[in-house]
């Protein structure tokens, strides 16, 4: 990776341009455009300065469950009037609760569906026979399944002219990759080209980790986990394509079920390449 790519912020570990990356037909992506992130609680006043004068941040696309966004408490760009905040959850959200906590009478988060880590004892199983990252895919293609217009909006965020755009999560790499790796197939980047970038989270997963753990949200749960089970396997984003591929026709088919239309593609494609 170019590594002026990287986004140097004290309060965020995994952040990164998606300018830069080659399309099928010769392209590069432009930078400053959509930036992607892990959580954006304890970004700095500094932090926030860069953002605005390096790269005109003008919306922020918060992945985050509404349980989560709540336990961890507005962030510093929630305070930045020139900034949106645009909440898209991936899951289901009933009332204040993630799905599997929504009878709960208090927030809690679906910690194994917010940071699906390969090899994670106690979570779901795999069916008998299959490899851990089937999980994985799994819990991707249920965003899919779950929160189709949250995907759809996220990308018409991406296609506004006022400033770059930053999504994130938790970690970064999982509802982020998601949505970034949608993006990119729509905007025509190589399928290698994609994949690499889902990669590269685990170049700052270790970093990512320890500052999840000092969040009570999240603490607990990685606490328990062992120390290699936040590593990040590539294949899991080439299968997941490969599944849209075949099920739904490509990224296109998929999200033209939920109401996206050839003028959004043209408008994300317009906004993304050079």
């Amino acid at each position: 990776m170019d590594d002026t790519r990287w986004i140097d912020l004290h309060g965020a570990a995994n952040a990164r341009d998606l300018g830069g990356l080659p399309t099928t037909d010769g392209h590069l992506t432009r930078r400053a455009r959509v930036l992607r992130s892990d959580n954006l609680q304890d970004l700095t006043v500094a932090d926030v300065r860069v953002l605005l004068d390096d790269y005109e941040l003008k919306n922020v696309i918060d992945l985050r469950s509404d349980a989560e966004v709540e336990l961890e408490g507005p962030g510093p760009l929630t305070r930045v009037p020139s900034v949106t905040v645009h909440q898209l959850s991936l899951f289901p959200e009933r009332g204040r609760h993630t799905d599997a906590a929504a009878t709960s009478p208090a927030p809690e988060v679906d910690v194994d569906k917010a940071l699906p880590w390969q090899d994670r004892p106690g979570g779901p199983p795999s069916p008998p026979g299959a490899p851990e990252q089937d999980r994985t895919i799994g819990l991707y293609l249920g965003y899919l399944a779950d929160r189709g217009d949250s995907i759809v909006a996220a990308l018409r965020v991406m296609t506004r002219t006022d400033g770059a755009s930053l999504v994130h999560c938790a970690a970064g790499k999982d509802r982020t990759g998601v949505v970034c790796a949608v993006a990119l197939d729509v905007a025509g980047v190589t399928r290698e080209a994609i994949i690499t970038d889902y990669a590269l989270s685990g170049e700052r997963i270790d970093a990512v980790v320890e500052r999840l753990r000092t969040s009570d949200t999240y603490a607990d749960d990685l606490d328990s986990r062992p120390p290699d089970a936040h590593r990040l396997d590539p294949t899991v984003m080439a299968k997941l394509l490969t599944r849209v591929d075949e099920e739904f026709g490509g990224t296109t088919g998929w999200l033209s079920g939920h109401g996206w239309t050839p003028d959004d593609t043209d408008a994300l494609r317009a906004r993304l390449l050079s």
